[in-house]
């Protein structure tokens, strides 16, 4: 069995099938740039050490720096780290904008840490990995369990590390240290233009179309409250301890009122600060992906469609917002059973994107408001998702291997321009 890494490039081989692309390109969107390992030592409240192990991958930066989050989870492996590192490749690629990809994470479980340890274990992370990163090198972001203040912290650490003030370094700040206005729901926000594209293409009553969300987490309530104000109607949400599913559909803001004051979801309607119950089924995660609605957001973790579970799936869309929830053997059953997948690495673009804004807003100095955020994104997220569904109605494939297609395209543009075989070899024919 291959490793995830082998798994994801796979996707290149599909894709050169339809895109003049130089062998050598191929070759080296295979193989990561660089990788750092690391060992972080922090000392914890009780007075004992404690080392971490780390990682940070660039994997390809002919588009311009490498760009992508940090994370601390217990399950971060190179294998893992190396993956997300390529899909950020890819994903800039997608969108046209000026970055590779990057990405980097600690194995812990930050649950078990205080506030302090975790802040120290953030810019332990960073004095490992100064000489590694940089505004013009590789330029990090939260991810899984990290936030704008750990951005914050790490942040800072650099800017202590190079006697100078260097807020391009980090992106996914808080907005009093650099961060940029809109990062916070800009991966819902990026799906639900992906969305409100197809409405249009298809006709849609929002009112009509039914919409499921596995994960309530800052991306789920984000795109569900979102596509509830336009009149969709959210039937089922879930977290990692289970869901509801309500024909009759919620009041989204409700939901999201108690599961910020409970930490749980619940099915509500919420008057003021006063809640009360309404009528809902419980279920579980796998049972909400097999509901049957017009619209499947998986928002939380990866691999949750497979081969085992593929078959059962009924809604007609699937919108991908986590990173790597449908396995390759499951978009093949996908495809077959003419399931559209809006993948992940056009689907959940809006967070790099406006990642890529704030970067440019600290090298100037110069900040947009709400309304310049949100109108910059929505025209690169509907121009993209128009040139990749063009892509995959021509040829006739997956729209995720159409975005591939659409990527392999301008990295092959970028890395040709540095010259290949065929440049060399004519030059001395």
């Amino acid at each position: 069995m291959g490793s995830l890494f082998d798994d994801a490039i796979g996707n290149l081989d599909m894709a050169a099938e339809y895109v003049s692309v130089e062998p050598e390109v191929i070759e080296r969107l295979k193989h990561p740039k660089c990788a750092l390992e690391m060992n972080i030592p922090v000392r914890m409240d009780d007075g004992s050490l404690q080392i971490f192990r780390g990682f940070r991958v660039r994997h390809n930066d002919s588009r311009g720096p490498t760009k992508g989050g940090i994370r601390f989870h217990p399950n971060v492996s190179l294998d893992e780290v190396k993956t997300l590192a390529f899909w950020m490749t890819v994903k800039c690629a997608v969108v046209g904008i000026p970055l590779g990809g990057g990405k980097g994470g600690v194995i812990v479980d930050p649950k078990q840490l205080s506030r302090m340890e975790v802040e120290r274990l953030s810019r332990g992370y960073i004095r490992q990995a100064v000489d590694f990163i940089g505004p013009h090198t590789d330029i990090p972001a939260p991810d899984v369990y990290t936030n704008p203040m750990i951005m914050g912290w790490m942040m800072d650490e650099y800017s202590k590390l190079q006697r100078q003030h260097s807020p391009a370094v980090i992106t996914g700040k808080p907005v009093s240290m650099g961060g940029s206005l809109g990062r916070d729901d800009a991966t819902a926000r990026g799906g639900y233009f992906c969305v409100k594209e197809l409405e249009a293409m298809k006709h849609w009553e929002p009112k009509n179309i039914t919409v499921a969300v596995q994960g309530f987490g800052n991306a789920g309530q984000h795109i569900a409250s979102l596509l509830h104000a336009d009149g969709y109607k959210v039937v089922a949400v879930s977290d990692s301890q289970g869901g509801i599913h309500s024909k009759e559909g919620f009041d989204v803001p409700s939901l999201i009122y108690a599961k910020l004051d409970t930490k749980k979801v619940k099915a509500v309607y919420c008057e003021g600060s006063v809640c009360e119950a309404v009528p809902a089924e419980h279920i579980t995660n796998e049972e909400l992906l097999e509901l049957d609605v017009d619209i499947l957001i998986p928002a939380a973790l990866e691999n949750v469609i497979t081969d085992k579970n593929a078959s059962a799936i009924k809604a007609k869309y699937i919108l991908e917002l986590a990173n790597g929830p449908v396995t390759g053997h499951a978009d093949t059953i996908l495809q077959k059973n003419d399931v559209v997948v809006i993948p992940d690495i056009l689907a959940n673009a809006g967070g790099v994107t406006v990642s890529y804004f704030e970067w440019v807003q600290n090298k100037n100095g110069l900040y947009w408001g709400l309304d310049e955020v949100h109108q910059r994104l929505h025209a690169i997220m509907t121009r993209e998702f128009k040139c990749v569904y063009s892509i995959m109605q021509e040829h006739g494939i997956s729209m995720r291997t159409a975005a591939y297609v659409h990527a392999l395209s301008r990295l092959n543009d970028a890395i040709f321009a540095q010259g290949t075989q065929r440049y060399f070899a004519e030059s001395t024919g």
